[in-house]
């Protein structure tokens, strides 16, 4: 793990009145890039070939004589064959050399590699280094394992295909869209084989991911991504309460919402090759709970909080996201866990959160609590305490 003492200095070395944020121009990119440019900071995307064009024309930052913005949100896109040319000791040494601050991003974890994530990006992280692993299922302190020791709610594990006795979700990677997933529903051990055959035969899953998949019971229920930020910064100037709820989403997901557009009687009339929905996310949308559920929202957080402080020192910093299901009785149950900012905060791009903005008193969206905490940290002399 990347020496933390180290990247502390790197930040505190910087130059504060030119900062910039970086991450990778994908997932959540937009919403780091505006938010950055909102609090007064220069805002670098870093690219991949062939995609490049969203951020560096069509989202350009274009400024006025006085250096104010009056369009976009990009100032600077870099672009490489593939996005981790980031990875290589040059551009990091660039990004330091920008006064680069990093926002680590699902799409940097994929791409780049979480052991070179770990140990060879030696550029200052917003965020929690020691907790990105956590989230690749299967690992020994997975997501799960944490979940666990915080004595959170997780959809009960089902250990073998031959112990499915209630409806159940398989979780596994895609054949060949190896980012996304191959997930399946089945309600028996008959179902998870037909089901299971059909998506081999397809080539939607293969036998090496269907035997490390992972089962569990599936709560029938709304989903809710639950968007949180903690705040290093609140807690050591004690000016605030450092758990913050900005915002929360939902997923469209491909093929699933064409399905449950179709009446039963014609889902039942499908072909093989369209019987089985796949759940690839396309797109988000803004949400909110009833009044009432708050309380069970923010006690989830603080108990996240207190288990991420206890075994992934030093605990998490910035914005995560715990996506949960809520049953019929109203209790939440977290079935994926975010530690970095969430894929569904583009949602609320420019216009902000929901909740964020009834606390903040502005259009505050993750990308841009994410910038105002290092605005905050500089102010307040504590850069060293939001960066790993």
């Amino acid at each position: 793990m990347m020496d933390r003492k180290r990247m502390q200095a790197a930040a505190e070395g910087y130059d504060a009145k030119k900062l910039a944020l970086s991450c990778v121009a994908s997932h959540s990119g937009l919403d780091v890039y505006d938010g950055a440019v909102d609090e007064g900071f220069r805002s670098i995307a870093v690219a991949q070939k062939g995609r490049e064009e969203v951020y560096k024309r069509y989202f350009a930052t274009l400024r006025d004589a006085k250096g104010k913005r009056i369009r976009g949100c990009v100032d600077d896109t870099w672009t490489f064959p593939k996005y981790d040319g980031i990875m290589a000791p040059a551009q990091q040494k660039k990004l330091r050399a920008n006064n680069a601050l990093w926002v680590p991003n699902r799409a940097w974890t994929s791409y780049c590699g979480i052991d070179g994530v770990e140990d060879g990006f030696e550029v200052p992280l917003v965020g929690s280094r020691s907790l990105l692993r956590s989230e690749n299922r299967g690992e020994t302190k997975d997501y799960y394992w944490l979940l666990k020791k915080g004595g959170l709610p997780f959809p009960k594990k089902i250990r073998e295909p031959a112990d499915i006795d209630r409806l159940a979700i398989v979780k596994l990677h895609h054949a060949k869209k190896k980012l996304e997933r191959g997930f399946f529903t089945c309600a028996s051990p008959k179902e998870f084989n037909a089901k299971a055959t059909t998506l081999l035969k397809q080539g939607v899953i293969d036998k090496e991911s269907l035997a490390n998949a992972h089962i569990e019971e599936y709560v029938i229920g709304p989903v809710f991504n639950l968007n949180f930020f903690y705040s290093p910064v609140s807690k050591k100037t004690r000016s605030a309460e450092p758990l913050e709820l900005l915002g929360i989403d939902w997923r469209f997901e491909s093929s699933l919402d064409g399905h449950v557009r179709i009446p039963a009687p014609q889902q039942l009339t499908l072909p093989e090759h369209q019987l089985v929905p796949e759940m690839t996310v396309v797109g988000h949308n803004t949400a909110t709970v009833r009044e009432s559920l708050l309380g069970k929202v923010f006690a989830l957080g603080e108990k996240w909080v207190a288990a991420a402080k206890e075994h992934y020192d030093p605990g998490i910093i910035g914005p995560f996201c715990l996506q949960t299901c809520v049953d019929k009785d109203m209790n939440f149950h977290i079935y994926d866990v975010a530690p970095r900012i969430g894929g569904g905060t583009n949602v609320h791009v420019a216009v902000g959160h929901p909740y964020g903005n009834a606390l903040w008193r502005t259009n505050m969206s993750t990308g841009r609590r994410v910038a105002l905490e290092v605005k905050r940290a500089v102010d307040a002399d504590c850069l060293a305490s939001i960066v790993t």
